[in-house]
């Protein structure tokens, strides 16, 4: 005997039959789960889009962490002695201050997520993904609340059991976890390789080193 089958024998040794308003009401509720869940659904990807674009949108100060404000002070120190050298040098050389080199340094707190076409690309692959996302959840939705209606049909569910088979339904967040940044970047930059012609098994155009 399978656990299923075990599991419904003991299903029927406690419950009595239901009535036909009581299979009615329960069905009726199962509907509207679904629907609601579905509705659900639809909220949770604009919740998932929008939390994606507050992480394209961060920007990181050095001085937030100890860590990065260490390593920003240790290589904004080297660079300032390092300018007094060339500085030095250039003077030697008789190199006016005007049109002297210089040596520079920054923080970038937002890495390659400061150009816009690089958002804008991110974007439509997190919006795919969300999507997809969405689909696969109301699949699910669709086919647990198709399987409670069959318990309630075939196995005669007590209202009560019919209740506890729905409360199984993962939650929408167990079903439409947030993006990774990082996973979403590893598409994107798949989908460009996909993209790019290629002749002979060989990349037309290798993508640049930084």
């Amino acid at each position: 005997m399978t656990a299923a089958e075990r599991q419904r024998r003991h299903r029927g040794d406690i419950v009595t039959t239901m009535t036909k308003a009581e299979r009615y009401d329960l069905q009726r509720l199962v509907r509207q789960r679904e629907k609601v869940l579905k509705t659900a659904a639809s909220q949770r990807s604009a919740e998932l889009l929008a939390d994606f674009e507050q992480q394209i949108a961060s920007i990181y100060s050095y001085d937030q962490d100890e860590i990065w404000r260490q390593a920003h002070d240790a290589a904004e120190a080297v660079v300032a002695d390092a300018r007094q050298v060339i500085a030095a040098r250039c003077s030697e050389l008789g190199i006016p201050a005007e049109f002297a080199p210089s040596l520079g340094f920054h923080w970038r707190g937002r890495g390659r997520n400061v150009v816009k076409e690089r958002r804008d690309e991110l974007r439509l692959v997190a919006k795919s993904r969300i999507a997809a996302i969405e689909k696969e959840a109301c699949t699910k939705i669709e086919m647990h609340c198709l399987q409670t209606s069959t318990e309630i049909l075939a196995h005669g569910l007590s209202s009560a059991a019919a209740r506890d088979f729905l409360a199984q339904m993962p939650a929408l967040a167990q079903l439409m976890p947030p993006l990774d940044m990082h996973q979403v970047a590893m598409m994107l930059e798949a989908r460009k390789a996909d993209e790019r012609p290629r002749y002979g098994g060989y990349d037309l155009m290798p993508e640049p080193s930084e």
